[in-house]
Formats: C-alpha cells, structure tokens, sequence
C-alpha cells in the first residue's frame, strides 16, 4: 500500500509525541523535530506509511538517546491486559461461539495502538473490549479457523504490547503445534517485542520468532533472511493490525489481515468504515495481489 498525503500529518503528531516520551531536553527535542520534517519533506509517496515511519523513529531514538521511548507505557498495556486475561478466557469458553469471541477480542486489542492514539489510555481498554462482542464483524471466523486447520505452517505476526496478549486468547484455540509468532527485533512505537510476547505467556505455548526489523510494519525486504524464508514457507499468514496490512496488502500470499480500521486512508484502502472490525482475507483481493 502506498503513502496518500494525508498520512503527512498523522506522521508528524506521531513523532512529535515520540519525541516527547523519548526525552525532556527541549534542545534535543527541537533538533529531532527538525530532523523529521527533513525526513518527511523527502518521503516517496510510492512506499507504505511503515516505511517513512521506520526513518522517522530511528532519527528519534538517535537523536534522543533512548532506545525503546515506549517502554514504560508498554508495560502498563500488557499488565492492563493481563489483568484483564482471565476473565476474558473465561468469557470466550462459555460463549456459544468461542472461536469468532477470541477473534473479536484480538481484533478489539487492535486499539492499543499509540501510533494511531498518542494519548490513549488503559481505562480506555475495557470499554473497548466489551464493544467487542457487539460491535459489527465484517469476515469470517470459521473461514480462519478452516484454513489453520488445512495448513501445515501458519505465520502468526504480531503487532502492540498489551495487544499479544489479547492475542494468545485467538492462538489458544488455533493449532499451536503449526504456529509461529513473529515480533519486531527492535523496539518501535509500542510494537510488540520477544519481550512483550513473553510477558504474554507466548514461548510457552508456541514458537516465537523475530523478524529482524525496526519497521512498524513488516517491509519483507528490511526483514532478516531467516524470518522471510519463514514467511515464505508458512502456508498462511495471520497478520494482526494496519502496519501489517500497509506493507502486506499487495504481496501474493494467504494472508488473513485481523484488524480493526482507525483511520480514513486504511479505509479507503481495504473497503470498511472507520472504527469497524475486520477480519479479511488476501485471496478476496487477487485482483490486486503481486504475482
């Protein structure tokens, strides 16, 4: 998916808040602000939102000095969500169709985004899950759950802290000996790392992974060779989140994008409304897949 020039100021109000987390210093704030709009006055349209998002975050943990400016609040969304796990399990295993509530409820984890929402909060994560089970689905569960269930290797790429752990919900009920989690290598945003994944419990359930990459988003090319023949021999990818679908909506490959839309260009992109949940997958979009 390529760049539209309304991503130009989503990509200033992200970084700016980065820079804010990042350090105190207005010194080093006013150089790293200056930095990205010389970043973003150069970007190529023809590249994904990820692509110019991983620039713009290498310039502001160098310039800053701190190499995960998300940490802190990464560890309040996963402990929020961990809190928030048991009964939630619980939850899924009386409903009259656990599998589609794991789905919801990994998709409505999809919130805890602070690239989309600077300021978003943890009170914030409750009400959100509870709309989950009420709020419209656009897909098919059962059609997810079928193709786990045919494939030999499934590819599952995570995308935010607290997130994976609402996450481990859907993997529970998915075929853990085929599946492999992919995390970032490096700390983005709140992207979800191996640190995050084992906070979750994840290692002890399935294979995790990293796929050797700052990106916010999985830019094959940036990623590690190990990771893409992974990619490459996984019968299907799950890929949770608008970074994952903005930089693997074009490749030719079964992919299930699990997401929740939050914002008018991703949209436009996939053919939902803003604020739906939406679980797609590739094959419906041949027409525009690499072959």
């Amino acid at each position: 998916m390529r760049s539209y020039h309304d991503c130009i100021p989503c990509m200033f109000r992200q970084a700016l808040h980065s820079v804010r987390m990042a350090v105190q210093d207005e010194g080093k704030r006013r150089q790293a602000m200056r930095e990205v709009a010389v970043a973003i006055r150069a970007i190529d349209m023809r590249q994904s939102p990820p692509v110019m998002g991983q620039r713009l975050h290498r310039i502001i943990r160098k310039l800053t000095g701190n190499p995960d400016p998300y940490r802190e609040i990464k560890d309040r969304l996963n402990r929020t969500a961990l809190e928030l796990y048991p009964a939630l399990k619980d939850r899924v295993n009386t409903s009259a169709k656990p599998f589609e509530a794991a789905v919801r409820l990994s998709i409505a984890g999809n919130i805890m985004d602070c690239g989309v929402n600077s300021e978003l909060g943890e009170d914030c994560v409750p009400p959100a899950l509870e709309l989950a089970f009420t709020d419209p689905l656009v897909g098919e569960p059962e059609a997810l759950s079928e193709a786990a269930s045919a494939a030999e290797r499934v590819l599952f790429l995570a995308d935010n802290a607290g997130e994976i752990v609402l996450d481990r919900l859907l993997i529970e009920l998915l075929p853990r000996e085929k599946i492999t989690v992919a995390v970032r290598s490096t700390p983005v945003i709140n992207d979800a790392t191996r640190e995050d994944a084992e906070k979750a419990g994840l290692p002890a359930l399935v294979r995790v992974i990293e796929n050797g990459s700052d990106a916010p988003g999985t830019i094959l090319d940036d990623c590690s060779e190990a990771f893409r023949e992974e990619f490459d021999a996984a019968d299907m990818v799950i890929a949770k989140g608008q970074g994952n679908y903005e930089t693997l909506s074009e490749v030719g490959k079964d992919i299930f994008f699990v997401l929740k839309v939050k914002c008018p260009v991703i949209a436009r992109d996939i053919g939902h409304e803003v604020g739906e949940m939406v679980l797609q997958r590739s094959a419906a979009r041949s027409a525009n897949m690499i072959r």
